[in-house]
């Protein structure tokens, strides 16, 4: 499995619309869920800076989440657009194998 994480710097006013849109019912996981091979989103808050957030998103596989990215390239830019307003900031922290699955 793969995994990638984002942290953003929410705009004080759109938290409610963030969560809306990268929480695990959001916009996001509605185009992810479209594509083979997409597994989960999770959305945390930090306790002590209520702005800051992280996305873990995980995937099958590097390859099923770059055919995503071909494949949906034209929705994932206008709801990346629609979502700039959101955030003050947003940064890529690393991808990630997933080391164990749960099934060893």
């Amino acid at each position: 499995m793969y995994a990638y994480i984002w942290e953003f710097d929410v705009q004080p006013d759109m938290g409610d619309r963030f969560r809306d849109a990268y929480g695990p019912e959001g916009a996001w996981v509605a185009l992810f869920r479209r594509a083979p091979g997409y597994i989960s989103t999770q959305l945390f808050r930090d306790q002590r800076d209520r702005h800051r957030y992280v996305t873990v998103d995980t995937w099958a596989s590097r390859e099923a989440h770059e055919a995503f990215r071909r494949e949906f390239a034209a929705p994932f830019a206008e709801l990346d657009t629609r979502c700039e307003a959101l955030t003050l900031r947003e940064e890529l922290v690393g991808e990630f194998d997933v080391v164990d699955d749960g099934s060893t």
